[in-house]
């Protein structure tokens, strides 16, 4: 913890979605926190509403996919309150031709770098501090589709989330006898801003059935509460409604 007793999570992908909703209750319980994205008015609008409600926040602009800011950011966090208790690891991001008969290898490009690559890259950066401290925790935010293969992702997407998953179990393999310990969150479908880049684009009355971003801000929460003995390795969770359990027209894509 810091001199004044406060523990520090770094968050990407913290402008908007599960980012947003677990800074949101990660400070409720108590954390520093920093979140970080592409948009810095959006980190802006999240660190007011934190601060707001009373909470500790900052903002620090980056792009996971970039090696160097992310090393950046860690050091400049590390710099300010001189420790990372936690990092979550929820950037990520799909495109719209998804499928393998319109698939662009831009976009399998993009998504390897921003899903997978910018994942290790800011685990990578926080290691050398936590393990300094013999103390930390990653939580990598994947999906459902990290553990079950299903054509409406698309093969990239698929392809980096059990990518994510493979590579927190190697992290817990290797760091456990440094006392650090990461989980791979596995949520089902979540109504959140990256639907909009679906083919078919699920309806409101879809997407009131789906995960909220509340519902993983509290899971977040949940396993940064855990004592430093214990580590979730993964966690899967889903909608009551699973449309992928049930064959509907919009999510055959």
């Amino acid at each position: 913890m810091t001199k004044n007793g406060k523990r520090v999570a770094w968050v990407t992908g913290g402008g908007s979605g599960i980012g947003e909703a677990g800074a949101e209750a990660l400070a409720a319980d108590g954390w520093i926190v920093v979140v970080s994205g592409r948009r810095k008015d959006a980190l802006d609008t999240v660190v007011a509403k934190i601060t707001k409600a009373g909470g500790a926040a900052e903002a620090v602009a980056l792009d996971v996919a970039v090696a160097a800011d992310a090393q950046k950011a860690a050091d400049q966090i590390v710099a300010k309150h001189g420790r990372i208790d936690l990092l979550v690891n929820n950037a990520g991001i799909n495109v719209p031709k998804r499928n393998w008969k319109d698939m662009e290898l831009d976009g399998w490009d993009r998504l390897v770098q921003v899903n997978l690559n910018g994942v290790l890259y800011c685990m990578r950066a926080v290691l050398p501090t936590m393990r300094k401290q013999q103390d930390g925790s990653i939580i990598n935010v994947s999906s459902w589709a990290g553990r079950h293969v299903s054509k409406m992702p698309g093969p990239a997407y698929t392809t980096t989330k059990h990518a994510v998953l493979a590579l927190t179990h190697s992290f817990n393999m290797d760091e456990c006898v440094n006392g650090l310990r990461a989980c791979c969150l596995m949520p089902g479908e979540v109504a959140t801003p990256i639907l909009k880049l679906r083919p078919v684009v699920p309806s409101e009355e879809e997407q009131a059935k789906m995960l909220q971003s509340e519902d993983l801000g509290r899971t977040i929460a949940f396993i940064a509460s855990m004592p430093p003995r214990v580590c979730i390795n993964e966690l899967l969770i889903s909608p009551t409604h699973n449309r992928g359990f049930i064959q509907t027209p919009n999510n055959r894509d």
